[in-house]
């Protein structure tokens, strides 16, 4: 079994595409099917069921994922300890959130782009689930994640701070100035942004035990926050993106205590050893964060 063949077979079973494996391989198609054809010769067993235009893995090819990705693992391993650089170097693909990367990645950024800038960062905003699988199945090298968990199936993470949430609405709303509980949000009107976030999952959750929530959707966090300042309706929302806002009293801060916790984190697929640029980036993402509060 070559190397080169495992990769080309990792790369097709992880997007399950002939396709898009050979442009992410920088491949012809042709050379991507003689590839998978040859590594099939050499174990004597078909590895991907063709089924029209699509294709799955056969029980083989379901036992021989897990092998390869542990040899190209440890070839990279290998390579790194032999030949790695002083000067951290490489593209490091993050998956993030509209609400990180605008309100808590610009110092972990701009330390890169100044101390090492031949570390190329591919920040890919996705939330949740979506995270998750991209980092298990090898798109994404790290990812931030925001979760009431701390715990992933087929994850390492490391935690970065807790993260507070702040329930806010314009100023002079009626539940303003005083003690607000749960039930005094039925009935109301809810913003939120795009299902999937976290916050929104639990709020959702915490409200629907009471009554059938109905939330008015804005996609993002800057239009769920302009809807508000608007008088809209009631937003909850992680606290370092109003913060602004609540400063320059556009939003007031509603004395609703949220009964979870959410923690974001950083992630990256268990058993995988991180290259040196994506070590540091660990580490600088730890200590930039905790000094943000």
């Amino acid at each position: 079994m070559e190397l080169r063949l495992l990769v080309t077979f990792e790369k097709v079973a992880t997007v399950l595409s002939f396709t898009r494996a050979a442009a992410e391989l920088s491949y012809a198609q042709s050379s991507v099917t003689s590839q998978i054809r040859a590594l099939e010769t050499s174990l004597g067993a078909e590895l991907f069921d063709r089924l029209g235009s699509r294709i799955r893995l056969t029980e083989a090819g379901e036992r021989l994922l897990p092998y390869a990705r542990q040899i190209i693992e440890l070839t990279e391993e290998a390579r790194a300890a032999v030949t790695e650089p002083q000067e951290p170097s490489g593209t490091l693909t993050v998956g993030t959130m509209e609400s990180l990367t605008s309100y808590r990645l610009p110092p972990l950024l701009e330390f890169f782009h100044h101390r090492h800038p031949k570390v190329r960062l591919a920040l890919r905003t996705t939330i949740g689930d979506e995270t998750r699988q991209a980092l298990r199945q090898g798109t994404y090298d790290v990812g931030f994640l925001m979760e009431e968990e701390t715990e992933h199936p087929g994850l390492q993470t490391a935690v970065l701070a807790v993260e507070p949430l702040a329930l806010v609405a314009a100023p002079g709303h009626a539940l303003a100035g005083a003690p607000v509980a749960t039930a005094d949000l039925t009935g109301r009107s809810l913003l939120a942004t795009e299902p999937g976030c976290a916050y929104r999952d639990l709020f959702e959750r915490e409200l629907s035990a009471l009554e059938p929530v109905d939330f008015m959707e804005f996609g993002t966090i800057e239009a769920t926050k302009r809807a508000a300042a608007a008088g809209l309706g009631i937003a909850l929302l992680p606290e370092v993106t109003v913060a602004a806002e609540l400063a320059e009293g556009s939003l007031v801060r509603l004395a609703w205590q949220a009964p979870f916790t959410l923690r974001t984190q950083l992630a990256w697929r268990s058993g995988k050893r991180l290259p040196a640029h994506a070590r540091l980036f660990v580490e600088q993402a730890r200590r930039l964060v905790s000094e943000q509060g």
